[in-house]
């Protein structure tokens, strides 16, 4: 079961580092304060990122605007983050697409707005690597 789960030590920091910017900025911040201080944490930890990028379609020259990833990390991950009363399906679906787009296996969906967050995993079934 354990080799099923994908990029499970990485996962494992990353969700580290987002308890801790939780911890430190509560649930009531916007959105840029949490993705900045996630980065601080990224470039501490040695963690390679990009942050809010336009993603291209596979197989298209020019990106399709809208479509603007918060977090690429390490080229394996999509990191998504929100601050909302609740995750929507459509929250979802944004990532899904993200991940279609740019074939990638895992997503990574955070809802800052809570008194404890809890990451969401979203998996692209059909990613090839």
């Amino acid at each position: 079961m354990e080799d099923r789960i994908i990029y499970k030590d990485l996962c494992y920091k990353l969700n580290g580092i987002f308890f801790k910017v939780h911890n430190e900025l509560g649930r009531f911040a916007r959105e840029k304060q949490y993705a900045d201080l996630a980065e601080d944490y990224f470039k501490k930890s040695g963690i390679k990122y990009k942050r809010e990028f336009e993603i291209e379609f596979v197989g298209q020259e020019k990106s399709i605007g809208g479509n603007r990833v918060d977090f690429l990390v390490e080229n394996k991950i999509i990191v998504e983050f929100k601050v909302k009363s609740f995750i929507s399906r459509d929250n979802y679906i944004q990532v899904q697409r993200y991940l279609q787009a740019s074939n990638l296996k895992l997503g990574l969906l955070i809802n800052f707005n809570q008194r404890y967050i809890k990451p969401r995993r979203i998996i692209n079934s059909n990613a090839k690597e």
